[in-house]
């Protein structure tokens, strides 16, 4: 998430849909989270479509141009979302204007109500959604024939069906959640008539089973049950679960409502009539004192639902936060407007994705390691700290890559000091990566380096942490550096392509390194030599120290070197497989007992340094894992 919003701020368009809230806007309930949620639904879809555009390998991440949201090029989240539409503009001049676009969702528009009227006609679902989806208007535009502002009709109409149906609800006031409380009420009367009428239902009770009824007390016959149960179920239902669509040249769009009892069989369903099914919505659950919050409804796949062992509910889920589980399909349509006000809705084409190859593809291939161009004006001129891998090098699952990174903060830590003393952190700092360095871990070029990104930054940085990192002022600035300045996005592909294929990283804290690079990496990927060179309920020792007492080095003298660091932990690991095959696991401890003898000794400091200081590396940073 931390990563997300660090780019996601930077986005222009996120700022102007004001999806940008301050840290105290949710705390104080100044976010309307049921417009907000309409925003970011409309925002996400047309930026995922623009990035995904043309996009066929790696180099569609590293900031290729993007086209127009009414582009005819293909991107997944347009196959998937898009519907191409027809909008006209018709002036009183009699002057056409057609063009043609690609949309992503639709917006509901609810009917005007007659100011002298007061009551609020019955109105079908999809009825409202159709006339929403093929919108006439009558507005004010500019016409090129009459060279002025007109009165003018214009319409909409759509020339296909998406394979995924999203609608942003608009109930953002009073008026519209009257006119969803007075529709779901017309539903349910009309439900409930045709339940009554419904000789089904009137069918001879079984016997009441006695753990029914309570104290003695009779509380409903199995009828009344049946009845009060399915009568609670239609209560605040205005949606249905299932749209029926088609579309024609000669009639259009054609919508209706469709119940599972309405039998359309393969042979009989005209040409271009789909079903489609809802699968998700979106409510905002209303607080007045707090905001309230948004939860989603989701309709999960038959193989996710069936991991967990007796569900009975049909497939639908609850996430609230971190609260996710299983509910009735009939929670997901009802909608009590007085607390729950529904502001999104996914129907998708009922089998919909048979045509779609659902293997997952890395995006990300070995492209990513070859060679790049520096941002840094200056490095061309300078040496270059490391050889970029050959396509006859490419690593393999199960290869060893010696791994460092350094940190700069962007954020001081704000605390408190209680009146006890203890110290309470209001904001914890804030940590980027600055510098990756991967070495290779095997082969004629063991420990030399194959990436040595150096990470430009747009953000502030407080602290350069020279000391720990070796990162001065100036080696992340694209004007003055020397080094092999690149982006964040880069870097991070390079990993993630490490990643997936499978080897394995060696490195000192590469636990806490991967955290706040804010990686995940299987268990069984990281050899992390903190854990390797220690002993339970004891301290960690740094690398400093284990590079002088296993392999006779003196490292990290005046500053720290990510090249270094990395070749040393991949020798200590070495090191350590010597230590394992010559003895087990007894060998190992007794080693291990007699390294913590020797630290504590010396105080942890590396004797006869070339420094003069002594100092060694007597306090471990914590949060940098050196």
């Amino acid at each position: 998430a931390s990563n997300f919003l660090r780019a996601f701020r930077t986005i222009p368009e996120a700022s102007a849909l004001g999806l940008i809230l301050a840290d105290s806007d949710e705390q104080t309930g100044k976010a309307k989270l049921g417009r907000l949620i309409q925003s970011w639904n409309r925002f996400i879809l047309t930026q995922l479509h623009q990035e995904t555009q043309e996009q066929e390998g790696p180099q569609a991440y590293r900031g290729a141009s993007s086209s127009s949201l009414g582009s005819s090029a293909e991107s997944v989240i347009g196959k998937l979302f898009g519907c191409e539409v027809e909008n006209s503009s018709l002036c009183r001049c009699g002057k056409e204007t057609v063009r043609s676009s690609l949309t992503l969702l639709f917006t509901m528009h609810y009917p005007e109500q007659n100011s002298q009227d007061k009551t609020i006609k019955e109105y079908d679902f999809a009825e409202i959604l159709k006339k929403s989806i093929c919108l006439e208007q009558n507005t004010q535009a500019w016409c090129e024939n009459c060279e002025k502002y007109q009165p003018t009709v214009q319409t909409r109409n759509i020339r296909c069906l998406p394979d995924v149906l999203v609608i942003n609800c608009e109930v953002n006031s009073a008026k519209e959640a009257e006119f969803w409380k007075v529709q779901a009420e017309y539903a349910y009367n009309k439900a409930m008539q045709k339940e009554a009428m419904d000789p089904a239902k009137h069918t001879e009770p079984p016997p009441m089973p006695t753990e029914w009824c309570l104290d003695g007390e009779e509380i409903c016959t199995m009828e009344g049950f049946t009845f009060d149960t399915r009568a609670e179920d239609l209560r605040h239902v205005w949606i249905p679960t299932t749209i029926k669509m088609s579309i024609s040249k000669s009639q259009g769009l054609e919508m209706s409502s469709w119940s599972e009892g309405d039998e359309i069989s393969a042979a009989e369903e005209p040409e271009g009539v789909s079903l489609y099914d809802l699968v998700v919505t979106v409510p905002h659950i209303q607080d007045t004192r707090t905001g309230g919050n948004l939860v989603a409804h989701i309709k999960v796949g038959e193989t996710y639902h069936q991991r967990k062992e007796g569900v009975t509910h049909q497939q639908w889920y609850l996430f609230n936060d971190f609260l996710i589980e299983p509910i009735d399909k009939t929670e997901a349509v009802q909608f009590d407007v007085s607390w729950k006000v529904p502001a999104i809705l996914y129907y998708a084409k009922r089998n919909y994705h048979s045509k779609y190859d659902l293997r997952i593809k890395n995006p990300i291939d070995a492209s990513v390691l070859l060679t790049e161009a520096s941002l840094a004006r200056k490095q061309r001129k300078s040496h270059a700290t490391f050889i970029p891998l050959m396509v006859s090098e490419m690593p393999q699952a199960g290869d060893l890559v010696g791994l460092d990174a350094e940190f700069v903060t962007l954020n001081q830590e704000e605390a408190e000091l209680r009146s006890d003393g203890t110290k309470s952190t209001i904001k914890p700092s804030q940590m980027s990566v600055a510098r990756i360095t991967c070495v290779r871990g095997q082969g004629s070029n063991e420990g030399v380096p194959f990436i040595d990104d150096y990470i430009s930054t747009q953000e502030q940085v407080v602290d350069y942490l020279t000391q720990y990192s070796g990162i001065k002022p100036g080696d992340l600035d694209a004007k003055i550096s020397s080094k092999h300045l690149t982006t964040l996005k880069s870097t991070y592909l390079k990993l993630r392509f490490l990643i997936d294929t499978g080897v394995r990283f060696v490195g000192h804290g590469l636990q806490k390194d991967f955290r706040v690079i804010n990686l995940l990496v299987p268990k069984d990927q990281v050899i992390d030599t903190v854990y390797l060179f220690h002993l339970p309920r004891k301290r960690m020792i740094s690398l400093r120290f284990l590079a002088w007492y296993f392999l006779d080095l003196n490292i990290q003298g005046e500053t720290h070197d990510s090249i270094e660091d990395a070749r040393t932990a991949l020798q200590l690991y070495r090191k350590y497989l010597e230590l394992s095959r010559g003895g087990g696991s007894d060998k190992v401890r007794k080693v291990l007992k007699g390294l913590y003898e020797k630290g504590r000794q010396l105080d942890w400091k590396v004797p006869d340094s070339d420094t003069g200081d002594g100092q060694g590396a007597a306090v471990f940073p914590a949060v940098m894992g050196l």
